[in-house]
């Protein structure tokens, strides 16, 4: 092995301990390993809970560089995320049939590549295989038997994703920084993966505990045939990315410190040596750390020998390019160059990295990725110049969560005002009584119960505002029961179910109560406050410093609750609960507007959306009006004016047209027409389709 042959120079201990520290810095750390795994994991169960509510039967993990801690804000790595279609019953043997599913046996002959698997389609009603083509992605062998082509999934996705459909190997998407990959669970382990754990395995890692628990990982197929395959069209590819995960998540700080450099190295040193066609993954680099790690003793791994371990690593790849194949880690004969890293290429990344071993590794001062090299020239670990990431990547992880979470709660919202069959007040009270059973019987995990309980939490919120709006139009008194919801739910965040509140409050003419909870709201939203939406993504969106060192000191319900503020919604079963002028914006399409709304836009354009430092105002305005007391009203105003006459603040609104338009109607009221009218003909300047502004427009000038 190359391994016993290098050298450890007698600088290595020192400079691995200054290396540890500089990673620190750049969120390489246990803090930061820690809160990117709860936030993905976090993300992975809401994505379930809420596509199970809407009836399908899907399970969602996140897998990679971002979930496993083994990334930084240098290597901008991408978000994958694996759906797990759970309707389809992937059969290894005739016994695992079950009646009435979507029955497919995995078959394979000496002809079908490694690590690939055709589907055949068995019958529904009995164990017998299926001799009709059933579905148009079917296709009959010469033997009769009918398979099922990947074509299904990838034009599936290329549907779902339109125009912006974007394909790699299995994964799809309409986004570069995000890879979905769907996929069928196998029903047990496949005899490729069942050997590597049976394999007797004299080295020094995976620990047993860490084995037993890898062993209950499943494995999935995903439509990915075999370049170059006479039946590439209907392969399935194994995958047991699960089992990489659990590995991945068992590392100590140390080994996922050296995956991280390795990375770094990759992309800066390795990658510009390649010819156009030809690859080095980030997943070689994981593949070179797992057998390493095997034949490497335990106490290797420690701060003072990370240059080490990095060399060892180094070596292990060198091993692979030598011999012209990658072995999968997992998976036996499968070689993980193959149709991916040429002849030629190997040879020149295998003397490159000799040249980096040689050199002492003195290639890690000229690392540009997170100033790493610059960093280590400060020769003091505990010196520092360049600041510490940990906040500002702890502030982004529990910003995109938030984010994530009210878009999943948008999403599953939508769904039940669509549904004819119960509607959005039957749906969440089902909804909510089906989560709170599942919490209170113990079948959730700690990830599944708290992204239930921000449902149950912002559902029985909107059902509070849902009952108010009834009775407002009916000319009802709220009940007692109302407003104990209303006060129990006012903590989804900082803002916009107290603005809610307040709104309602106006609405029935309360305007004293609605005032109180005004100023309530105006004290919460300082400069420690970040807002979030995922309506629409901002161009350089990024919470505040000082939303960053509170998300680093404390955890992520206490932040989403504490320094985070959503935009207002009103769904328009809650209308009545909301001024008048936010009706316009449940009905805000012109025309074939309709046509000319994107994908996400179809979510929450029939509702009322509104930021919440200007819908505040704009409350303030009419609430403060109402009461008499003009100085405050005009303060009010003057706030929306300045949103809107500053473009980067405007800029700054997730919403922006409908800040307008709420400043447009407070000109109006103080009879400036001419400036309304010239309010709303910019806020049609901004967004021209699918703006309530035009409703405006023609209202001004008498054409409607």
């Amino acid at each position: 092995m190359l391994q016993a042959m290098f050298r450890i120079p007698p600088f290595f201990p020192s400079l691995s301990v200054l290396l540890c520290r500089r990673l620190d810095a750049v969120g390489a750390n246990t803090l930061v390993f820690d809160r990117r795994r709860e936030a993905f994991l976090h993300r992975e169960a809401m994505w379930t809970i809420t596509d199970q509510a809407k009836g399908q039967n899907f399970v969602a993990f996140h897998f990679g560089s971002q979930s496993e801690g083994t990334t930084t804000p240098g290597l901008r790595s991408d978000t994958d995320m694996l759906i797990s279609i759970n309707d389809i019953n992937i059969m290894l043997h005739w016994s695992d049939w079950k009646r009435g599913k979507f029955n497919f046996l995995m078959v394979k002959d000496e002809s079908t590549p490694a690590q690939h698997y055709l589907l055949q389609r068995v019958r529904s009603d009995e164990p017998l295989s299926e001799t009709r083509v059933v579905d148009p992605y079917d296709v009959i062998d010469s033997q009769g038997r009918v398979f099922h082509s990947n074509l299904n999934v990838i034009s599936s996705c290329a549907e779902a994703f339109g125009v912006n459909h974007l394909r790699r190997g299995p994964s799809n998407s309409d986004d570069e920084d995000v890879d979905y990959v769907l996929a069928f669970p196998c029903t047990s382990l496949p005899a490729e993966i069942l050997a590597w754990f049976n394999a007797t395995r004299p080295g020094y890692w995976p620990p047993p505990e860490v084995f037993r628990i890898a062993r209950q990982c499943p494995c999935f197929l995903v439509a990915d045939g075999y370049r170059g395959s006479p039946t590439e069209h209907i392969e399935w590819r194994v995958t047991p990315n699960l089992i990489e995960r659990h590995l991945m998540f068992s590392l100590n700080n140390v080994q996922k410190k050296c995956l991280i450099v390795l990375k770094m190295l990759k992309k800066q040193e390795l990658t510009p040596h390649l010819h156009e066609g030809c690859k080095f993954t980030t997943f070689y680099c994981k593949t070179a750390l797992f057998f390493t790690l095997e034949r490497t003793p335990s106490d290797v791994w420690r701060e003072q020998g990370l240059l080490e371990c990095i060399v060892r690593c180094l070596h292990t790849i060198r091993e692979f390019l030598i011999q012209g194949e990658c072995p999968h880690y997992i998976v036996e004969n499968v070689d993980l160059f193959d149709k991916k890293l040429c002849r030629e290429c190997q040879v020149k990344l295998e003397k490159h990295i000799r040249v980096m071993i040689q050199d002492d590794m003195h290639v890690l001062f000229n690392l540009q990725i997170d100033d790493i090299g610059e960093r280590l020239m400060q020769l003091h670990p505990h010196v520092e110049r360049f600041p510490d990431q940990s906040a500002s990547i702890c502030g982004k992880l529990t910003f995109d969560m938030s984010a994530f979470y009210v878009l999943k709660f948008t999403t599953i919202c939508k769904h039940m005002c669509d549904s004819r069959y119960t509607g959005f007040y039957e749906g969440a009270i089902d909804l909510i009584n089906e989560l709170t059973f599942r919490q209170a019987n113990g079948t959730f995990s700690r990830y599944e119960s708290n992204s239930a309980q921000f449902l149950i939490t912002n559902l029985l919120s909107s059902l509070a505002s849902v009952a108010s709006s009834y009775c407002i139009q009916t000319g009802q008194a709220i009940p007692r029961e109302v407003w104990h919801v209303y006060s129990e739910t006012l903590d989804t965040d900082v803002a916009s179910s107290r603005l809610k509140l307040a709104s309602m409050l106006y609405c029935q003419g309360d305007l004293h109560r609605s005032a109180f909870v005004l100023n309530d709201v105006q004290q919460r939203l300082d400069n420690s406050v970040t807002y979030v939406c995922p309506c629409r993504k901002l161009p350089n969106e990024k919470p505040s410093g000082d939303f960053c060192e509170y998300a680093l000191r404390h955890g992520n319900p206490e932040t989403l609750t504490s320094k985070m503020a959503f935009c207002v919604r009103f769904m328009r079963e809650e209308m009545y609960c909301a001024p008048a002028i936010l009706w316009f914006e449940m009905y805000r399409s012109v025309g074939d507007d309709i046509g000319h709304r994107r994908a996400c836009e179809l979510v929450w354009m029939d509702w009322a959306e509104v930021d919440a430092l200007p819908f505040m105002l704009y409350l303030q305005y009419l609430t403060f009006g109402g009461l008499r007391e003009r100085q405050r009203q005009l303060q009010a105003l003057q706030g929306l004016l300045n949103i809107c006459s500053n473009l980067v603040t405007l800029g700054k609104m997730f919403h922006p047209e409908t800040v307008a338009n709420l400043l447009g109607h407070c000109e109006e009221m103080e009879g400036h027409m001419e400036v309304a009218l010239a309010i709303y003909n910019a806020s049609r300047d901004l967004m021209p389709r699918n703006n309530a502004a035009n409703l405006h427009i023609l209202r001004l000038t008498g054409l409607q």
